[in-house]
């Protein structure tokens, strides 16, 4: 007797109904259902998948961790550096100078950030190595002077390597005419790019040494860079190191220096997931209208069944589960469409340009080839129970309705 309203619900769900429309409608509400799931996974991975690829664009330029120094910089930074090296989860360090300045030549010039590193150490924190377009990190050597910029910092130059610009710095010099910034000139020894156009257009990188010299740090650093086993934890270890480490400055984690960046994607993320979510709820509740219409059809099949014993609570659940089946096909149907549509969206869009002959994205403006896309299960699951919850909360008030059909009314007329 328990399993009797599933049986009539199913078999309501499956049967053909004398009005038409009452199935186009309860037909658009599973495809509905099934589109916004759809799309809701599919955005939310793509959107996903732009995250990791500029997280690892940034992460790959500015390190996990930065244990950086007052103005003066770190002082016993080696010693520093040894302490660091031997805590846990930590599997690269490497020094750097950070200063600004301007570089010129001819009558071009433009203001950059200046970040002197040890070529030998600086491939255990980043991949600066692995970006570089023309020469190589090594090229930097102390004393001569060499300097390797981004590749769109050298197209606003016009500069290539073996080029000759001037670097402006304003640590000055004192002379009768008064304060004189300090000019030095650099030979371009190598090109880069991130793929992060904020770097790729504003960073320059120096040898060490002659970062030290040229913003007069003696033979301190501005701080020391930090890579971690696992990127996902570098907050929490960033504060260990603050906490066990003697240092005279302070520890920041990669979040905090794209701290605005990410907070905005993820409201965006967020945004997005309420904008679509509400696809799925119009869908849903179009249920509403469907049991409705269906309740109304059924009316002689609900008086027969209240004459026959059945109770109101029965009546109810047999709508209830009527409405829910279309909710589960229609989740079902959208959640396999989403995951086999987020695990080959590069290669649709990349079937779509080739067909109609343009670019979704353009490598030069996005550096990105082909749409990347990251499948999270989380949102998967998340997505279907909010689907399915908004189905059933959508069955309720149709099965109230049927459930209180008054059988002699019902029957008057049939």
């Amino acid at each position: 007797m328990r399993s009797l309203p599933f049986f009539i619900g199913l078999r309501y769900t499956r049967a053909k109904r004398r009005n038409g429309f009452v199935s186009f409608i309860s037909l658009a509400s599973m495809l509905g259902i099934a589109l916004g799931i759809t799309a809701l996974i599919t955005v939310m991975s793509v959107m996903n998948g732009f995250q990791k690829e500029v997280r690892a664009n940034m992460i790959s330029v500015t390190a996990h961790i930065q244990i950086l120094g007052f103005e003066k910089g770190l002082s016993e930074w080696q010693k520093l550096m040894a302490e660091t090296k031997a805590a846990k989860n930590v599997i690269g360090v490497a020094p750097f100078v950070n200063g600004q300045g301007l570089l010129s030549i001819g009558q071009s010039v433009r203001g950059v950030m200046i970040r002197g590193i040890d070529p030998e150490l600086e491939g255990t924190v980043a991949d600066t190595g692995r970006q570089m377009r023309i020469g190589k990190t090594t090229d930097l050597r102390p004393g001569e002077y060499g300097i390797v910029v981004g590749t769109y910092l050298a197209r606003a130059l016009g500069v290539n390597v073996g080029d000759r610009i001037q670097l402006i710095t304003p640590q000055g010099s004192i002379t009768p005419a008064g304060m004189q910034p300090r000019l030095r000139s650099f030979t371009v020894v190598g090109v880069f790019s991130s793929g992060h156009h904020e770097y790729d257009a504003n960073l320059a990188f120096i040898h060490l040494r002659d970062a030290q010299v040229l913003f007069r740090l003696d033979e301190n650093v501005s701080g020391l860079r930090v890579k971690v086993d696992d990127v996902n934890q570098a907050r929490q270890i960033a504060r260990r190191l603050q906490d066990t480490l003697k240092v005279d400055g302070f520890v920041q984690d990669w979040t905090v220096e794209n701290a605005t960046y990410f907070r905005a994607v993820e409201i965006e993320k967020r945004m997005m997931f309420i904008i679509l979510t509400l696809i799925i709820a119009v869908a849903a509740f179009n249920l509403v209208s469907t049991l409705v219409m269906v309740v109304r059809d059924k009316h002689p099949d609900i008086a027969i069944l209240r004459t026959l014993g059945a109770s109101p609570g029965m009546i109810m659940r047999v709508f209830v589960v009527q409405g829910a089946l279309v909710g589960i096909i229609g989740t079902l149907i959208g959640v396999v469409g989403g995951i086999v549509l987020a695990q080959n969206i590069g290669a649709i869009v990349s079937a779509v340009e080739s067909a109609f002959g343009f670019r979704v994205l353009s490598p030069e403006i996005y550096f990105l080839s082909s749409l990347p896309s990251d499948l999270r299960w989380p949102d998967v699951w998340v997505t279907a129970v909010i689907a399915l919850v908004l189905s059933l909360v959508a069955t309720l008030y149709p099965s109230w309705r049927a459930s209180k059909v008054n059988p002699v009314e019902a029957l008057r007329y049939d």
